[in-house]
Order: C-alpha cells, then sequence, then structure tokens
C-alpha cells in the first residue's frame, strides 16, 4: 500500500515586522510544518505501522527552503519525499487550481491507494486544495476527518467526519481516495534523535514541471496580490493608575456608569 501524504511550509510573522512590497520582509518571518499537516503525517504513519509492505510518500510545493521542515516529517516515519519546484513555480502566484494540478501529477506519478492532507493551511486557509484533488484525480473523498479505519483487505476506509454546528458523520469510502485530516485525531510524535538522524539520508526528490509532463501553463492563475498594508487598529481601553484598591474603586465606578451594577 502506497500512502501520499501533502505538506506545506507555512510561515508566521513575528509580533513587530515591515513589509516589502506586496509581502513581509523575510526577516520577520519563521517556516515550519503546517499544523493540520502534522495530524495528517502522523495518521498516513500510523497506517503505514499497522499494514504491512506500507510505504509513506510526502509531496510539498516549495522552494530548497522548505527541505529543513519535509525532513521533520520524514523524521517522524515518512519513507522518502517529493518536493516541487522550479523557476516558474517560483515566478507564478500559486492559488488553489495551481497546487491541485502539481500536486495531481505527483499522484499521478506515485499511484498511492490513499491521499491525506490537512484540512487547512494556516496561512492562508482556505481549506480547499484536498477536495480540489480528489476531485482533479477522479478519487473518492471526504473532508474533515477526525478518525479513520481502514478495512482488511485495504479497500474501503471508514470514516468519521466532523461538520458545522457539532454534527458528525460516519461514513465509508472506497479506495483510492483522498482525505483531509482534522486536528486531535491523533496526537503526532515528536521527532525522536534517531528519527532526525535517519531522515538525514532518506531521498527528496526534486521535481520541475517538465519532470511532472507540465509546462508553464499548469501555474497560471487570474489571481494577482496588488498589495499589503497592515490593518489599522482602533482601541478604547482606559488603563487605570494607583495600587489595586484604587484600581478597583475606578473600575467599579466606570461599571455604574455604564448600568453593568447598582448604586
Amino acid at each position: 500500500m502506497k500512502i501520499l501524504v501533502t505538506v506545506k511550509e507555512v510561515a508566521s510573522a513575528a509580533d513587530d515586522f515591515e513589509i516589502e512590497g506586496t509581502d513581509i520582509d523575510e526577516r520577520y518571518l519563521e517556516y515550519d510544518l503546517n499544523e493540520w499537516d502534522d495530524y495528517a503525517v502522523e495518521a498516513g504513519v500510523r497506517i503505514a505501522e499497522a499494514t504491512d509492505d506500507a510505504e509513506v510518500v510526502s509531496a510539498t510545493i516549495g522552494p530548497e527552503r522548505a527541505d529543513e521542515t519535509v525532513r521533520m516529517a520524514l523524521a517522524k516515519g515518512v519513507d522518502r519525499a517529493v518536493r516541487v519546484w522550479d523557476d516558474d513555480i517560483a515566478a507564478a502566484e500559486l492559488d488553489v487550481a495551481a497546487k491541485t494540478r502539481l500536486l495531481a501529477a505527483v499522484a499521478a506519478e506515485e499511484e498511492p491507494d490513499l491521499i491525506l492532507t490537512g484540512v487547512q493551511a494556516s496561512d492562508d486557509g482556505y481549506g480547499a486544495t484536498g477536495v480540489s484533488l480528489a476531485d482533479e484525480l477522479g478519487f473518492g473523498w471526504a473532508a474533515v476527518v477526525n478518525q479513520l479505519d481502514l478495512d482488511d483487505d485495504l479497500t474501503t476506509a471508514s470514516v468519521h467526519r466532523e461538520l458545522e454546528g457539532g454534527v458528525e458523520e460516519l461514513t465509508e469510502v472506497d479506495l483510492p481516495a483522498v482525505f483531509t485530516i482534522q486536528t486531535g485525531i491523533n496526537e503526532p510524535r515528536y521527532a525522536s534523535l534517531r528519527g532526525i538522524r535517519q531522515a538525514q539520508s532518506k531521498e527528496i526528490a526534486v521535481r520541475g514541471l517538465a519532470d511532472l509532463g507540465l509546462d508553464a501553463g499548469a501555474v497560471d492563475s487570474p489571481v494577482r496580490r496588488t498589495g499589503m498594508t497592515e490593518p489599522e487598529t482602533q482601541s478604547d481601553a482606559t488603563y487605570f493608575d494607583g495600587d489595586a484598591d484604587e484600581q478597583a474603586s475606578r473600575v467599579a465606578e466606570v461599571l455604574r456608569d455604564r448600568g453593568v451594577v447598582g448604586e
């Protein structure tokens, strides 16, 4: 059995940062594995550990810098990785459709039985790539999965889904399929020192558009970022000076004035 797990390197900005052009200056960004993808990695590795002759492959879209993030997935039990990048991809503004085409090309090359993705990414929060990938491949799918079990012959998955308004659904999906994994489905393992050392020797294969049988048109997008500004903030907060008794007295006075408490 082959399991393909899509992972994404996401950036978080420092509290104080500067904007350069249409993005945050690199000096103020830190990169890490997307939280939801960490749970997808753990789900894939657990399935492989419980299955004879199983392989877990991760796929990511990103520059060479992303290798560090990918190696964290390798250190947690992923067998090998594919990183998609070249100059044409670097010059593009990738939307969901473009990412779908790239990941679908990787899936066509790998021919997985099961694809796992995070429900969403913490940077853009679209929550669409996994379902879009299933549609592109013609696979069955289930989104927001918080429990996943495979039958003994590995042809059907029983999935528990978290829906809106606290509604939960239990359904069966035939493989091959794409499942978007929700946080809380498991407890992602820490990468051990042994795993980190082993990850250094595991393969990260770099694929460009030509390697995947695509051209620059695959990453064309009608979406363009035209500017970036910091949101304006407004605050009516008032700070009361003095010791604790004086501050409490002032707070009580404000609450009485606004009718929150009686005289």
